[in-house]
């Protein structure tokens, strides 16, 4: 059983931070792209920031400057450093990643549960 498993999230004021991580667990053998989406209500889901194995990444316009994504490939761990946060940001917060599992021979993406993010002004 594979799973990932976000913490972090809360509510907070404007011009707030939080730092999210998610963690895979399971018959892991090799994790390439991880990143973090988030969903508000009423809205579609949409990419926030992305990290590669090798450390490249890409991140939404409406969250760059403020965001940082990482990741620790040792523990199979991937973070989100929010600054700055705005309403806006309001969400649910989800990790995914791409990764090759024990007795599945090519690469499948798997979500985390959600975290959320509330923000007030």
């Amino acid at each position: 059983q594979v799973q990932l498993v976000e913490s972090g999230g809360g509510l907070l004021q404007a011009g707030g931070s939080l730092s999210l991580s998610c963690a895979a667990s399971g018959s892991i053998l090799s994790i390439n792209r991880m990143g973090w989406y988030r969903q508000a209500p009423g809205k579609q889901r949409e990419l926030v920031a992305a990290i590669t194995s090798d450390g490249t990444t890409n991140y939404a316009d409406s969250v760059k400057g403020r965001f940082t994504i990482s990741r620790d490939n040792a523990k199979n761990t991937v973070y989100l450093q929010t600054n700055s946060l705005k309403p806006g940001d309001t969400a649910v917060y989800y990790c995914n990643a791409d990764m090759l599992i024990h007795g599945i021979f090519w690469y499948k993406t798997y979500w985390g549960q959600g975290t959320q993010v509330t923000v007030s002004s």
